[in-house]
């Protein structure tokens, strides 16, 4: 979690005593918090759910060039000592596991792509650390998972979607320093019903003196998992917990874990905050 670590480094040298999701009043005093035991690791426990061991594919990641040439461009950048060129990183990953709550269990069937395209503008011979800059030009990242029901069950199986696509040509964004936002959001349906998936972040934090801080950007911190008629979970990224609404069934509540603990298994993400 590069970003993730940079920012509580920061955080913490200016006087930060710890960084944390706010779960608004209103949910809290209707929800159930459950602590994710083993969440960065390959075997998850909560309450009464248990995942099996997680499964993982080859992890790959393809740092290269990219296919644009500057040839004629560099002979004027050259000029003043910059070399251009476009590197394009492509990062995949998959994992799957079993979730059970003691009475049914589920199957979860998960895929990660990402492809990031930047231009990278260098000093030629340059010697200080500050002798290149990179431009980010596009971003996507896309999170898949089929959430198959075991066959005793009456429930329909679910797919979960989450993306953040990043165009700086199709937004047309001039701003040169812009940065990926960890903002992926998304949903999971059965073909009937729908859960939306809304990423959280934080921007303040407690300091030793009672007051908050602020932090130089946005840090998330969870996501909000939500119906039409409201929130009816919240995934604590910081935390690594999981909090269910009172009012949700088993069958709910299984088929929100196995949501939360797929979000939490991510490995291309998690390599990013």
């Amino acid at each position: 979690m590069k970003n993730t670590v940079l920012i509580i480094a920061f955080a913490c040298l200016t006087g930060c005593t710890s960084i944390r999701l706010a779960i608004p009043d209103t949910f809290r005093q209707q929800a159930t918090m459950l602590h994710v035991k083993g969440a960065r690791g390959n075997k998850m426990s909560f309450g009464q759910f248990t995942t099996s061991r997680i499964k993982r594919g080859i992890h790959l990641s393809y740092p290269g060039w990219g296919g644009r040439g500057f040839f004629l461009e560099n002979l004027l950048w050259n000029k003043v000592g910059i070399q251009k060129a476009e590197t394009v990183t492509k990062e995949k990953a998959r994992f799957r596991y079993a979730l059970s709550d003691g009475n049914n269990s589920v199957e979860i069937y998960a895929d990660e792509k990402e492809v990031t395209k930047k231009l990278e503008y260098e000093v030629i011979n340059g010697k200080s650390p500050f002798s290149g800059f990179e431009q980010l030009q596009q971003y996507k990242y896309v999170f898949s998972a089929l959430i198959s029901v075991d066959t005793t069950q009456e429930s329909k199986n679910w797919e979960l979607l989450m993306t953040n696509i990043y165009d700086r040509k199709a937004e047309n964004d001039k701003n040169p320093f812009t940065y990926i936002k960890p903002e992926d959001n998304g949903l999971a349906t059965n073909g009937v019903d729908t859960l939306f998936i809304r990423a959280l972040s934080i921007k303040s934090t407690a300091l030793d003196n009672g007051k908050t801080g602020k932090l130089p950007f946005k840090l998330l911190s969870g996501y909000e998992i939500s119906t039409s008629g409201g929130v009816v979970a919240i995934v604590d990224m910081i935390d690594r917990n999981i909090w269910f609404y009172n009012e949700l069934d088993a069958t709910e509540k299984l088929n929100i874990s196995a949501i939360g603990t797929a979000i939490l298994a991510r490995k291309v993400h998690d390599a990013k905050w």
